[in-house]
């Protein structure tokens, strides 16, 4: 008796017909000129400055652009991968003193170094999340809070950095008018590779390694998947993006100390404007890190630097979690209303 056995070709090329229509569908769908645009456009506002006295327009978008870099890199952790972390303003710190110290040392500018505190940033972050990452849920989110505590301890009690004094930095020698433009231009170069990392991480085996974790990590093991590598690489890769946005930050200030970057603030505003913007999406945390900025600004100019402001912003993320629970881009793709020129995924 012999037994046929069906031709299993047409399937599978069936099978690459469909997916290749599922993809010129959603490639009809995603508008990728937008973000070049947007792009085009932040790069040549600067120009501005030769009409007028725009320092508070520039200051505004290199801000957000800043917490958008800390909040995509935060996301690939955080959204990809499901380990909600609010130690990463450790990362923010590390990557702020180390370019800082050099160039308060030998002059040389952390626009040139801030790279290096990247990777400096990724080997502490793979190590830590070698031992904070064997833990899940409530225990990784206590682990990564009691980084914060270790981090302020040691850098208000570590002189050779200035303890809790920090260090001043010398400014550049620009005019007060283009004073802000080499940092403004780094940030929002960093922002745009932030996302588009992002972007590719999503759409590669890896990202849908991370998303399978985020998921059900068990399942993604069994289906092995090294979980813990996969982990790992996404923690250092996140603390990489967050420690070259405290690099350039702290020559923008021109001093570092502790107080201004191991607040655990800094870490909660990258975990808002991910959960309000949309975590796991490529758009939600810049969406999240410009309304943040923006609601914050308009309540300190009407409300005043008070308790009023914080209440008022507290209020504000309530009713947008109330009606956007997925964040603003996560709900809108899921009632199938999100604007072509948002969708980034």
């Amino acid at each position: 008796m012999s037994i046929a056995f069906q031709d299993t070709s047409n399937v599978l090329q069936a099978r690459a017909e469909h997916n290749a229509k599922l993809a010129l569908r959603a490639d009809r769908k995603r508008v990728t000129w937008f973000p070049v645009v947007v792009l085009g456009l932040l790069l040549a506002l600067p120009a501005l400055q030769f009409v007028g006295n725009y320092n508070y327009v520039l200051h505004l978008i290199l801000f957000t652009a800043c917490y958008a870099t800390m909040a995509s890199g935060w996301n690939i952790l955080g959204g990809f991968t499901g380990y909600i972390s609010l130690g990463h303003n450790v990362f923010f710190c590390i990557g702020g003193y180390f370019a800082g110290m050099i160039l308060a040392r030998y002059g040389v500018s952390t626009l040139v170094t801030a790279p290096l505190a990247g990777l400096i940033c990724a080997a502490v972050g793979y190590l830590i999340g070698r031992i904070t990452l064997k833990t899940r849920g409530p225990s990784f989110i206590i682990s990564s809070l009691a980084l914060v505590m270790i981090a302020r301890i040691l850098f208000d009690n570590w002189h050779f950095v200035g303890g809790a004094n920090g260090v001043a930095l010398p400014a550049n020698d620009l005019s007060v008018v283009w004073a802000k433009l080499p940092y403004y231009y780094a940030f929002v170069v960093l922002a745009a590779a932030a996302v588009f990392v992002s972007y590719k991480i999503k759409h590669s085996k890896f990202g849908l390694g991370l998303r399978a974790i985020s998921k059900d990590e068990i399942k993604a093991e069994s289906a092995g998947i090294d979980t813990r590598t996969y982990k790992t690489l996404a923690f250092a890769i996140s603390a990489a993006f967050v420690g070259m946005a405290g690099a350039i930050w702290g020559e923008y200030l021109t001093y570092i100390r502790p107080n201004i970057f191991l607040v655990i603030l800094v870490s909660v505003n990258m975990v808002l404007m991910c959960i309000l913007g949309g975590k796991g999406t490529v758009a939600g945390p810049v969406i999240g890190a410009i309304l943040i900025v923006a609601f914050n600004e308009i309540f300190v100019a009407t409300l005043g630097s008070s308790e009023l402001n914080i209440l008022a912003s507290g209020l504000i993320m309530a009713l947008a979690l109330m009606f956007f629970p997925l964040g603003v881009i996560g709900t809108l793709a899921a009632k199938h209303r999100l604007p072509r020129i948002l969708n980034w995924d």
